[in-house]
């Protein structure tokens, strides 16, 4: 009788664990950012990752990095290359970015919680980044695409 009522508890803890794997947010793979937009201290700036520059995420099942850079090849005033990578958790929508690399260094060692959703290809997610030693307190949200 103990031998069945253990089975039955390690296959109930398996089904858990499937269920909540099947229901996670499928993050995983390369996004390209389509726009970003700031939210800080009433100003509200909207970046179009569209044309100009190139913005891209890619999510492994442990590691998030990104990279942006200018499409002119540094050649002129809109010169400008972004990068970083780290680790991550995902508990239901709350995607959490602990950032371990980056060219800006004051942000590093810094964690970012954002709320994330897919719908279809896209992938919107949004949240507050602060960074006191920079001066940032903002809210973040960026509208992504799936690259196939």
């Amino acid at each position: 009788m103990k031998k069945l009522l253990f089975a039955a508890l390690i296959f109930a803890g398996c089904t858990s664990v499937q269920e909540e794997k099947t229901n996670a947010i499928p993050l995983q793979g390369t996004w390209k950012l389509l726009s970003g937009t700031l939210i800080e201290k009433g100003d509200t700036v909207v970046t179009d990752y569209t044309t100009g520059r190139s913005f891209i995420k890619i999510i492994n099942d442990s590691h998030f990095s990104f990279t942006t850079h200018d499409l002119n090849k540094g050649a002129d005033s809109t010169a400008s290359f972004g990068a970083g990578a780290g680790t991550y958790s995902l508990v239901g929508d709350k995607y959490t970015e602990h950032l371990e690399y980056c060219n800006d260094r004051q942000w590093e060692g810094h964690d970012f919680t954002f709320n994330v959703a897919i719908n279809n290809d896209t992938l919107v997610q949004s949240g507050v980044e602060k960074v006191e030693a920079a001066g940032i307190d903002r809210m973040n949200i960026e509208k992504y695409i799936r690259v196939k």
